[in-house]
């Protein structure tokens, strides 16, 4: 039981962090960038989609990245031209009008993250200290296993790659902080 509330605390704590920072500090939107004309690039994109998805402009057929003439000719004729990763939804975005599904599913997901790390926390009879630095590292371990990767082969700027680490540690120490707190007390 104790392990249940140290992971709903932690994911309530995440998630006010991850509210910090995207409305109060800038964390949140580092690395973004305001597009223009965005009606003529959604128009211009939709008949280059199969439909909602993830699209990488330009890209080769996963069927011809085992033909090495193919691969050269590729890079060759689009050395140098532009580069975009598209998460494109021709339905539109519906947390415009209404965030509160996608709030839901935030909690959640922080909540299921935290009791992950509260788990990780009880496993061993650590002290306060090292229970933060576990909640703190699992933040790191988690920017390096997902931000790391798209900044490296998506090429996701670097000051939003950064912006993801400050969320992710920052978050799971202060939320360490909690969960340590409550795995420690006497009689809890």
């Amino acid at each position: 039981m104790r392990v249940l509330i140290a992971g709903l605390l932690g994911g309530i704590v995440f998630f006010m962090w991850g509210a910090v920072a995207h409305m109060v500090l800038p964390i949140g939107q580092m690395g973004m960038k305001e597009p223009t004309d965005q009606k003529a690039t959604l128009a211009a994109i939709a008949p280059s989609t199969s439909g909602p998805g993830v699209y990488m402009y330009p890209s080769l057929p996963p069927e011809k990245m085992n033909d090495p003439a193919a691969v050269a000719a590729f890079a060759e004729e689009n050395k140098g031209s532009g580069y975009a990763f598209v998460i494109y939804e021709p339905g539109g975005n519906p947390a415009i009008a209404d965030m509160s599904p996608n709030l839901i599913k935030q909690v959640a997901g922080d909540t299921l993250s935290a009791l992950v790390v509260a788990f990780v926390l009880a496993l061993g009879a650590f002290g306060f200290g090292k229970r933060v630095l576990i909640a703190a590292a699992l933040g790191l371990f988690s920017w390096l296993t997902v931000s790391v990767p798209y900044w490296n082969w998506y090429l996701f700027p670097f000051d939003f790659t950064l912006g993801n680490l400050l969320e992710q540690v920052v978050g799971w120490t202060i939320s360490g902080v909690v969960m340590a707190w409550w795995l420690g007390r006497k009689g809890g």
